[in-house]
């Protein structure tokens, strides 16, 4: 791609802010995502408008009406589909460009064998099934491929809360704490993860409660470590050739939302 062309290409923005090194190695990116949910779902969103260019999205659920208070696929029109084919779509409608692959399945040990884990760049596990959560978080280990999971995010409140930490430093967070527990059993360490400290609200309901503000977030914040991880950005941003800081560019062109 030529200066010209990459001047006009959907990504400008993008490349202005992290460079054309980054966003190519975006677009040579291959991600593997698990579960497209309140979280799951943001973080396929903000990787596609990255650039990542190719993606394997793996839920066996449909869109419920219970989905539309958080979940970026539902809608009045998606209740009922295969969440994978909404995703699909609303992903190659973003970067027709992109390569989607989907698979409709819950995923479990038992199944573990239809992925090649080793043959990605980026695992991201946005499922809420302990065993699911273990095994395919030991699975990217064993294959080299770095992986991100997703800790509670149900029954939460102030999104300001979620932070990036290695399992081993979580706390409070109580399936933080199941998983760490069971990954040391199992030798494993070493694994990057999203969680809150904030205490969980209290409904007496066995079903956990959700609001729009707060999945979404978490998957942002996913999707902004796979990006940074994947292309090494050091937070400057690079044109032709010259870093230049951040600080500087915005002073001098001013923010714009």
């Amino acid at each position: 791609m030529n200066m010209e062309e990459r001047q006009e290409d959907q990504f400008q923005r993008t490349r202005m802010l992290m460079g054309s090194e980054a966003v190519d190695r975006l677009q040579q990116a291959r991600v593997l995502i698990f579960g497209l949910g309140g979280v799951g779902g943001f973080t396929c969103e903000a990787l596609a408008r990255a650039g990542v260019g190719y993606m394997h999205i793996v839920d066996k659920d449909v869109v419920d009406l219970t989905n539309l208070n958080r979940q970026i696929i539902a809608t009045h029109e998606t209740v009922g589909r295969p969440k994978t084919e909404v995703m699909k779509e609303r992903l190659l409608s973003i970067n027709p460009s992109m390569t989607v692959v989907t698979s409709q399945c819950f995923y479990l040990p038992e199944s573990a064998s239809e992925f090649d884990f080793g043959s990605y760049d980026y695992v991201v596990d946005a499922i809420d099934t302990v065993t699911a959560k273990v095994d395919l978080i030991c699975r990217a280990k064993g294959a080299g491929t770095p992986v991100i999971s997703s800790m509670g995010t149900g029954n939460k409140l102030d999104p300001t809360r979620f932070e990036i930490a290695d399992i081993s430093k979580t706390s409070v967070c109580p399936l933080a704490k199941v998983i760490r527990k069971e990954l040391r059993d199992r030798g494993i360490k070493n694994v990057k993860v999203l969680y809150s400290k904030e205490e969980p609200v209290r409904t007496g309901l066995r079903t956990p409660a959700s609001v729009s503000f707060v999945p979404s977030v978490a998957g942002l914040i996913i999707a902004g470590e796979v990006i940074k991880d994947l292309t090494g950005w050091n937070g400057e941003a690079s044109s032709n050739g010259k870093t230049i800081s951040m600080a500087k560019t915005g002073a001098e062109r001013g923010i714009e939302i």
